[in-house]
């Protein structure tokens, strides 16, 4: 009989921000690797030890597996995400926040759609399952607990953002009752790098255990 799966928070180590650093760029499709370069995992895990912005501890959950992580969920709030600051990547970035402020210059129009998530909407940053875990599903019961933390930040929607091309991540928010609201770009075309921001309305909402 398998191993059963089963979940905790995240907690502010090191080793659990080197994870963190692997699961954000397997669902990012590897953009952080590519902005801030090969000491990207090391940058976002001394970020991640840091509370009060979007890539901290704060705000992730792990599957686990036999003591082994296998999966990450990465939310927060609009309101969260309104709060947060960039001082700890900036700062963990070192030389590196060079080449991550001239991404915010050079994609600022898509800077803009990733930052456009309202106050009263609950934000899905990241969601991401080891390959050899997956069809267990862990990724639906992550989407799940992303659900019920809307609910618990008494948010009126659950929204995240995915690369057009990322058919089986697609496949999964659909099942779990998301649908394709805005794209980006609108109208030009850069290469293959195409957004989808696909969200979902919370009828209920939970009280916090």
């Amino acid at each position: 009989m398998s191993s059963a799966v089963s979940f905790r928070p995240a907690t502010s180590t090191f080793e659990d921000g080197r994870a963190f650093a692997h699961y954000l760029d397997l669902a990012a499709d590897g953009i952080f690797r590519a902005i801030l370069g090969r000491r990207s995992k090391q940058i976002l895990a001394k970020a991640f030890l840091e509370p009060g912005h979007d890539l901290s501890y704060e705000h992730v959950i792990f599957a686990v597996i036999d003591d082994s992580i296998v999966g990450m969920l990465s939310a927060y709030s609009g309101r969260q995400h309104h709060d947060s600051s960039a001082r700890p990547l900036l700062g963990a970035a070192g030389l590196a926040a060079i080449r991550l402020m001239t991404f915010r210059v050079l994609f600022a129009s898509m800077v803009r759609v990733l930052d456009s998530i309202e106050p009263d909407a609950f934000y899905i940053q990241a969601i991401a399952v080891d390959a050899a875990a997956r069809g267990r599903g862990v990724g639906s019961i992550l989407m799940k607990k992303a659900e019920g933390l809307a609910q618990k930040h008494a948010a009126n929607r659950l929204c995240l953002d995915v690369a057009a091309e990322n058919a089986g991540a697609r496949r999964l928010y659909e099942r779990c009752g998301m649908t394709v609201q805005s794209r980006w770009p609108k109208r030009l075309r850069l290469g293959s790098l195409k957004l989808l921001r696909m969200g979902k309305t919370l009828n209920g909402r939970a009280n916090a255990d």
